[in-house]
């Protein structure tokens, strides 16, 4: 058994290595070649990178890819860069643009990786003839009986399970994450130690298409029109103003929405079908409940049996920049849904992930994709009511 868990020897594995052109990716390849791996170092190149190019703080622009074959040369591995551009756009940015038009929080990153990276690239590596495919992502992979489980990285402060939730048990099972026994502090020291040129290159931060960070921007651009503006509507009733789009706002803002009234308002809820916007006091952002769409159950057995009946206790994450919190998972006749302890500022769109435990090195039992949160009572029977005088006035 290699120590990517292979009944080969390391110089008879065929390796593809999913190289971003960042420091993790080209560590990991870097790993991999040391302890003779055969390594394939593959590139993607997903948009028109255009201003993106010289861009600090994106991912996949046009200077990852010069990078990536800099670090490819240095460790002597063949290297290859893949045209996705029309996959890319057709797979992420396109639903993303619609996903947002229609008043959702959608996370590409989650799309890029269920798509592009986890079913295309990873069909391109079994046409190498690869044994598995490895990336630089902070999570952590280990076997589990007949299969492999994903499990919450070592450094925290790294964490990408959020954005890995949708990874199917078969994909699970090909790919690698050589990086979640480790952390980034000493990831950067292996890098300059391998002598590789980008060793204090910063880590992304941008969605990748995403100029200067500017969501409305962007779907201005793809979707021209679609800025319509509309009611700024308060949960009582009261229409406070006008807006410029739907796209410049999401659930939970409370900067930027350009009314005053004396006390602190935030975006309750989109309505894309009719171009308002509600707004309301913090309270009303609590939410107690979310219903979901496209769940992937990484658990043992079947979701139906380890969540029916009485619902299985376990912890939810629905943003990555928030910890996971005690929550319980129910699927029955209603779908599959999920009860909270105070979360606030969730928004169709984005994911909820499930936690064996709050441990540092707890195991991923899968996640979806919220297709409607459950506030308070007040604030559901205050957003009914909304609802019922727009179909009375029509």
């Amino acid at each position: 058994m290699n120590s990517l868990d292979l009944l080969k020897a390391p110089e008879d594995t065929r390796v593809v290595v999913a190289m971003s052109g960042g420091v993790d990716s080209s560590v990991v390849a870097g790993l991999l070649a040391a302890e003779g791996y055969e390594v394939i170092g593959v590139t993607l190149q997903l948009y028109d990178h255009g201003e993106a190019v010289q861009r600090a703080g994106s991912c996949c622009a046009g200077q990852d890819i010069d990078d990536a074959r800099r670090v490819a040369d240095t460790l002597g591995i063949p290297y290859y860069v893949l045209d996705y551009e029309r996959r890319f756009r057709e797979a992420v940015i396109d639903p993303f643009a619609n996903s947002y038009v229609s008043g959702e929080t959608p996370v590409p990153c989650i799309a890029c990786n269920q798509t592009v990276k986890f079913a295309d690239l990873l069909a391109t590596a079994k046409d190498l003839g690869a044994d598995a495919l490895a990336t630089g992502h902070y999570i952590a992979s280990r076997q589990d009986g007949a299969h492999r489980a994903l499990y919450r990285p070592v450094d925290d402060s790294r964490d990408q399970s959020y954005f890995l939730f949708a990874t199917t048990q078969e994909q699970v099972d090909y790919l690698r994450f050589p990086l979640g026994d480790l952390p980034k502090s000493r990831v950067r020291e292996m890098a300059e130690e391998m002598g590789l040129a980008i060793a204090e290159k910063p880590d992304s931060q941008d969605i990748c298409f995403v100029p200067r960070g500017r969501y409305s921007d962007m779907i201005a651009k793809l979707r021209p029109g679609a800025a319509e503006p509309g009611e700024i509507v308060h949960l009582d009733g009261r229409v406070l103003g006008r807006h410029e789009g739907i796209i410049n706002y999401t659930v939970g803002q409370r900067r930027g929405i350009g009314v005053a009234t004396g006390e602190p308002l935030y975006v309750v809820a989109v309505d894309a079908d009719k171009a308002r916007l509600i707004v309301g006091p913090a309270e009303a952002l609590e939410t107690r409940r979310v219903h979901l769409r496209d769940v992937n159950w990484l658990g043992d057995g079947r979701i139906e049996d380890a969540a029916g009946g009485q619902g299985l206790p376990l912890v939810a994450r629905i943003r990555s920049s928030r910890p996971p919190k005690p929550a319980r998972l129910f699927a029955d006749e209603q779908g599959v849904y999920v009860d909270l302890q105070g979360e606030t500022g969730v928004a169709p769109g984005q994911a909820c992930v499930f936690y064996a435990d709050d441990g540092p090195r707890a195991r991923i039992l899968g996640g979806g994709f919220i297709a409607r949160g459950e506030k308070s009572a007040d604030a559901e029977a205050a957003l009914k009511s909304l609802s019922a005088q727009t179909v009375a006035a029509e």
